[in-house]
């Protein structure tokens, strides 16, 4: 029982990381290898089963941020295997109740995220993501600047309604060139592809997932009836319509012409633009895929073979721990160095205290490493059988390696954290190094090996210490010439003159990234309306979370953070808005707050936002009793229509809107 509930919490925790967050620790392999021994233990001692385990249920990726819908077709996860003995006994479960031979469709299961496309005549209404199989988070915007994804879909006998099921994916030459610019901007790294296409399908900015440059291919189209009694024949018919399917799909009379594509594309697939794991079989005929049905989960007539990562064994010599920015603890596996994946790897990450706890490591095991996502070393199982009786458990740290603080660890997260963050030399310098960023405030000459030059010096302990430094101070350094010295200072007065938004984001507020600096700098136009800001002034910004608002009030609520600020004024840097930007008074809409929701004809939602700030109105995503109106347009979300009733908020449609700001309305 208690390992049944460990590993049901596990498998809840990394479905949040991977559907939610777009940061999964783990790899599918090991995922799939709980979830198999979840499953295993279930069956075996039924009295300890639950309606809400993850064995029943489809993992969910919805945000609050988004609309959500009902899937039309409801989105089921597939059933895998590793293993050619598994996909054969597939192969004789469908032809158990079956008279004669059975076809089946061969697919590349495209490594990305899954979206539901729903055409009406022809023309888009609504993209789903999966969300948790039963409702969907609404990314119509999103997709819609996605261009393998047609808003019109061509040719003749379009059902009227129409569902298209898809996996919107990154190109691994757009993933590798995103990386390549984080690492330059000292930001940690997309695992994989993957991550990256979820992370930017659920971005607020249409205009900022458009320039990810993602990708569609597509794998199935559903209708009432159907375009074709047959899987193959239905995906050839969509590639009529419009729709992206890939060129590989294959028919299969046999389980060993199954195997065979299988076989081929395992090498073959390293020279797609795309990353994929595995191949989906899917019974071809859709009489036979309704006769089979479904599980609770997964449907009995399609499974995924997934190949293996790639993956090596050698020693686990020791466990250190690195202290982040944010005060974050990371485990970190020493390892005898292996090669794997046409590199030498000598250490691999382990991300946190249950990730130990759940290997069992202990020093000196034999350690399987693969690289997830062919990118990030990481360990992902031990060969037992190697163990000797005198290897030492790995233990996880209960003080600070750097500076001797408790760690804490907040209930609901999986990280241990140093609260010691004005003290903690590596969350010093780690703050200094993003200050100087050039995302950030841009200094040249203070990277990392030169803010630890300063630091042990004791020039720079804190970010405003910077605009302090002298020039004979510096040229008295190791490796700090006279020019290197005036470069440095150069750099730093140019410095002064960076962007409010920028400076705001260089303050390293935990969860305050770059866009949500912009977003933070566009509606408070000085630091000191940020800094009085209170929770609901935060968190009815559209982009700001509970998370976030209670993050930047608990900045500005220490003192030592005021006083750096202060100081940080007086050195010259700007923590105001561009005057040329400040709404200069008397619009339609001042001191109105307004709430958008649904979909529109005349203009899009952002054209709307820019509408009411224009006119002085301030944009909200939550509807609450200060909510001025809702400019509501096609499906309104039936949470915000009943908070209106409840509340007496007045809703009008875009007609009325722009009547009201005397824009004319265009008449259909």
């Amino acid at each position: 029982k208690e390992r049944i509930e460990k590993l049901r919490s596990t498998i809840v925790e990394h479905n949040r990381r991977y559907y939610i967050d777009s940061e999964p620790v783990i790899s599918d392999f090991e995922y799939d290898l709980m979830m198999l021994e979840l499953e295993a233990l279930e069956k075996k001692f039924p009295e300890f089963a639950a309606g809400d385990s993850p064995s029943r249920r489809v993992g969910s990726d919805h945000k609050n941020e988004f609309t959500q819908f009902e899937h039309g077709y409801p989105m089921l996860s597939l059933g895998n295997t590793y293993s050619e003995s598994e996909l054969r006994e597939f192969d004789t479960r469908v032809k158990k109740n079956i008279e004669g031979d059975v076809e089946y469709t061969c697919e590349l299961k495209f490594d990305g995220v899954s979206i539901s496309i729903i055409y009406n005549n022809g023309r888009m209404l609504r993209a789903l993501t999966r969300g948790d199989g039963v409702k969907g988070d609404d990314v119509t915007q999103n997709v819609m600047t996605i261009r393998s994804i047609p808003y019109m879909l061509s040719g003749e006998n379009i059902p009227a309604e129409l569902t298209a099921r898809g996996e919107i994916v990154m190109p691994r030459a757009v993933f590798d060139g995103i990386n390549i610019d984080r690492l330059a901007n000292s930001l940690p790294p997309f695992a994989n592809s993957r991550n990256a296409a979820s992370g930017t399908l659920k971005l607020l900015d249409p205009k900022m997932v458009a320039s990810r440059n993602l990708d569609c291919l597509f794998y199935a189209i559903l209708s009432s009836p159907p375009v074709s009694g047959s899987h193959f024949d239905n995906l050839v018919q969509a590639s009529v319509f419009g729709l992206n399917i890939h060129n590989s799909i294959k028919k299969c009379s046999s389980i060993d012409e199954v195997i065979a594509f299988i076989s081929y594309w395992e090498q073959e697939r390293k020279n797609l633009p795309f990353d994929t794991d595995g191949i989906v079989v899917k019974v071809n005929s859709l009489a036979l895929q309704e006769r089979l049905g479904f599980t609770a989960k997964n449907p009995r007539w399609a499974i995924a073979f997934k190949y293996k990562a790639e993956e090596a064994v050698t020693k686990l010599l020791s466990v250190s721990f690195q202290v982040g920015r944010t005060g974050a603890v990371t485990p970190v596996a020493n390892l005898e160095p292996v090669a794997l994946s046409g590199t030498v790897v000598k250490r691999a990450s382990l991300h946190n205290a249950d990730q130990i706890d759940l290997l069992d490591l202990r020093t000196g095991d034999m350690v399987f490493v693969e690289k997830g996502g062919e990118i990030i070393p990481k360990i992902i199982g031990v060969d037992s059988s190697a163990r000797g009786n005198e290897y030492d458990k790995i233990e996880f740290i209960t003080l600070c390696p750097e500076c001797g603080t408790t760690l804490v660890r907040n209930e609901g997260e999986a990280n241990h954290f140093c609260p010691n963050y004005r003290k903690c030399p590596p969350q010093i310098k780690g703050r200094i190094e993003h200050f100087t960023g050039r995302k950030a405030m841009d200094i040249e000459g203070l990277g990392e090996e030169t803010v630890e030059l300063l630091y042990n010096n004791k020039l720079v302990g804190n970010i405003a210490d910077i605009f302090d430094l002298r020039f004979e101070q510096l040229i008295g350094l190791e490796r700090i010439g006279e020019k290197s010295a005036a470069n440095i200072l150069n750099s730093i007065r140019k410095s002064i003159e960076t962007p409010y938004s920028r400076a705001l984001f260089a303050l390293g507020i935990k969860h305050v990234g770059e866009t949500v600096a912009k977003t933070l700098a566009s509606k408070f136009n000085s630091i000191d309306m940020l800094v009085n800001a209170g929770f609901e002034d935060l968190t009815s910004i559209e982009e700001i979370g509970p998370k976030i608002a209670a993050s930047i009030i608990a900045y500005f609520n220490d003192s030592e953070n005021i006083e750096t600020v202060s100081r940080l004024k007086s050195a010259g840097i700007k923590f105001s808005g561009d005057p040329a930007n400040v709404y200069a008074g008397g619009g339609k809409l001042e001191r109105k707050n307004i709430v958008i929701s649904g979909t529109f004809a005349k203009h899009g939602r952002d054209e709307y936002k820019s509408m009411i700030e224009q006119q002085g109105g301030r944009n909200t995503s939550s509807v609450s009793g200060s909510t001025s109106f809702i400019l509501a347009g096609n499906d309104m979300g039936e949470s915000k229509k009943s908070k209106a009733q409840k509340f007496g908020i007045p809703i009008i449609d875009e007609n009325e809107f722009l009547k009201m700001i005397s824009v004319n309305a265009i008449e259909e």
